[in-house]
């Protein structure tokens, strides 16, 4: 069993990670993490270059598992992903060998009951992360750990809990709501980053106003986080793409309803939205990153049916 050290270091690194958090809105640049922080006059970086990382200052077990985020057209290095309900988060062995020193240490946190980190790329050099995440089985045969999420309100000594009747519903609740912000910020920050940080109607640039719309929502079966599926938006043109207020056709013309065309109703009106009628959005112009044309003919259909 490790020593107090282990856990004194683990809480460390979950105060770290959110006195960060509250700086940067939840994303992680990767240099912050690799920079890591001091400990104790030690100090302790948080990443690797390998998704499973142990800092030096730990006698056993890993600190932090990542996945690499999507990079468009190409697949990741692991292919770590969540079940169909949300509720695990199926995390691949480093290699094909059980007994590898990296897979030894995630196996003994199971036993050890110790909390790590999970990162979760979004784009190149940014990760969202989720603590206290806990392996809590193996599987050999699929050459994969089973790592789920805690609540962040089980408090300091989250190592020690007792398995109670309620931490498997809870830990299935707070895994597959990770799963869902996860989803959205990588979509978010995907899309954000095709678009430059721009409105592709109105071209505005303060990316705290501007949202990843989808093209197929996100609820359809077919509404896949891919940037194929986005348009970077400000809030009022990704509240008018939703209302059916505006459509784009395939072509990436936009057209602005009928009735709201018609309507006075000052300058925001006028400015923001009728003199976009007939305008092209701007698109990243690189193919897997263009809006799928496919998904812009069923969506401009409904526009259609709206008006």
């Amino acid at each position: 069993m490790p020593d107090d050290l282990d856990l004194r270091v683990r809480l460390a690194a979950f105060a770290f990670l959110g006195r960060e958090a509250a700086r940067n809105g939840g994303v992680f640049p990767a240099a912050v993490l690799r920079e890591g922080f001091e400990f104790e006059g030690q100090h302790v970086r948080l990443t690797g270059p390998q998704g499973i990382f142990k800092p030096a200052i730990l006698p056993d077990f890993p600190i932090s598992i990542t996945t690499a985020p999507i990079r468009e057209g190409r697949p990741r290095p692991y292919d770590d992903g969540f079940d169909r309900d949300g509720t695990r988060l199926f995390y691949r062995y480093r290699g094909e060998d059980p007994m590898h020193h990296e897979n030894v240490g995630l196996r003994g946190l199971i036993k050890a009951r110790r909390p790590l980190i999970y990162f979760h790329g979004i784009v190149k050099g940014a990760d969202i992360a989720a603590w206290p995440a806990f392996v809590v089985d193996d599987d050999p045969k699929r050459l994969c750990f089973i790592v789920q999420l805690e609540t962040a309100d089980v408090g300091a000594a989250i190592s020690d809990l007792p398995d109670d009747a309620e931490a498997p519903i809870r830990r299935r609740y707070a895994t597959r709501e990770v799963r869902v912000r996860l989803h959205q910020e990588a979509f978010r920050a995907r899309v954000l980053r095709a678009y430059r940080q721009r409105c592709a109607l109105c071209r505005l640039r303060y990316e705290t106003l501007l949202d990843a719309a989808h093209i197929t929502a996100d609820a359809d079966p077919m509404g896949e986080p891919q940037v194929s599926n986005g348009i970077a938006l400000c809030k009022l043109h990704h509240a008018a793409f939703d209302q059916d207020f505006l459509g784009i056709r395939p072509d990436h013309v936009v057209e602005i309803r009928l009735d709201v065309l018609r309507e006075r109703d000052g300058p925001m009106l006028l400015h923001g939205l009728q003199q976009l009628h007939g305008a092209r959005i701007w698109t990243p112009g690189r193919a897997g990153w263009d809006p799928d044309r496919v998904r812009l003919e069923e969506r401009y259909e409904r526009f259609r049916s709206a008006r």
